[in-house]
């Protein structure tokens, strides 16, 4: 399970340790082509805001000699229906520095953003969502991360003041779920990172459908970073993950990454098993042994009823993991890209 704690794996201050190792790849890792993936989905509201604040800082890191020069915005629209793709297009007429591609239809966030980071052609790739809550001028500390010697750097929330409590409390909540049920998640970081050119290769060999990037990711197992941020309120136009997405993805993130809802499944139809053998013992001891006993309809209906729930419970577990095998063996691709602003 991978936690925010400091491991072997955690990159940081590390230089004097391993000496002109890391001060090689230092130096070797110095202005890196960086282009930042953003997925949009009906961001016709708020999209320009977000391209010029954050196109804006690309070009102060650009003229700081932070990234190079062919470092750039990459705009991913999944099957918006708004007026997204005619933004997009309008805003890469207007700046090389702008590049977009428009998917077939909508995919969904996780494929999208996929999508983004498989498609372009640079040394590291920062993913960021186009609701501006992610705070962009984490990307410089991201960066220095990197040069450090980290391949994958986490964008981490440090504090969700921003989020109305009927938000907060489900969202922290998911993650100390996930963890518990042994997903490899890290506590309050949703989809803001960095993932160098070595790490984007090596998530390319995973082939499964069914997309948990927050799982994902982890799993790579390479050097990681850490940059805390505070989260901002939303600009414009509203949340695209209410409260039944997010246990969606909560539930995506088990099914793909866990088998303890099969186990939990099994745990209870052993407890169930000794619950029904007791109550039968003692069923049996009152009629033979005992006085007062009145047969009632109460005594078979509610359990009839209970056990027959709890077996439909966990039949629609057992079914939701066969869907994913049947999904995974068709191999079907997990994006399709309809149009390209550049050639």
């Amino acid at each position: 399970m991978l936690t925010t704690e400091p491991s072997d794996k955690t990159c940081g201050s590390n230089t004097e340790e391993h000496g002109p190792r890391v001060a090689a790849a230092s130096a070797k890792r110095s202005e890196p082509a960086l282009a930042i993936v953003m997925p949009c989905y009906n961001e016709a509201d708020v999209l320009e805001r977000s391209v010029d604040l954050i196109g804006n800082y690309l070009e102060s890191l650009r003229q700081r000699r932070v990234v190079s020069q062919e470092s750039y915005l990459y705009l991913v629209d999944d099957g918006s229906r708004d007026d997204t793709w005619p933004i997009i297009e309008r805003l890469s007429a207007i700046s090389t520095r702008i590049r977009g591609i428009k998917l077939s239809r909508n995919f969904g966030q996780q494929a999208a953003m996929l999508a983004g980071m498989l498609e372009v052609d640079a040394d590291v790739i920062v993913t960021i969502d186009a609701d501006l809550q992610d705070d962009e001028t984490c990307i410089e500390r991201m960066v220095e991360s990197y040069r450090n010697g980290c391949d994958v750097v986490y964008g981490v929330r440090n504090d969700r003041s921003s989020d109305s409590l009927s938000k907060r409390v489900p969202a922290e909540s998911y993650y100390r779920v996930l963890n518990f049920l042994g997903v490899p998640v890290v506590f309050n970081h949703s989809e803001y990172r960095l993932l160098s050119r070595r790490a984007i290769t090596l998530l390319r060999e995973f082939g499964e459908t069914n997309l948990f990037l927050r799982g994902m990711v982890p799993m790579v197992g390479l050097k990681y970073g850490i940059v805390e941020f505070a989260r901002r309120k939303r600009t414009a136009g509203i949340s695209k993950y209410p409260v039944v997405k997010l246990v969606g993805l909560a539930w995506q993130g088990i099914t793909s990454f866990s088998v303890a809802p099969l186990r939990i499944a099994m745990l209870c139809g052993v407890l169930l098993a000794l619950l029904s053998s007791g109550f039968g013992v003692w069923a049996l001891m009152t009629r033979y042994f005992g006085s007062g006993f009145v047969p009632g309809w109460a005594s078979t209906v509610i359990p009839m009823y209970f056990l027959g729930g709890i077996q439909l419970l966990f039949l629609g577990v057992i079914g939701e993991y066969i869907g994913k095998i049947y999904m995974e063996t068709k191999r079907r691709p997990r994006y399709l890209i309809d149009l390209k602003t550049w050639q």
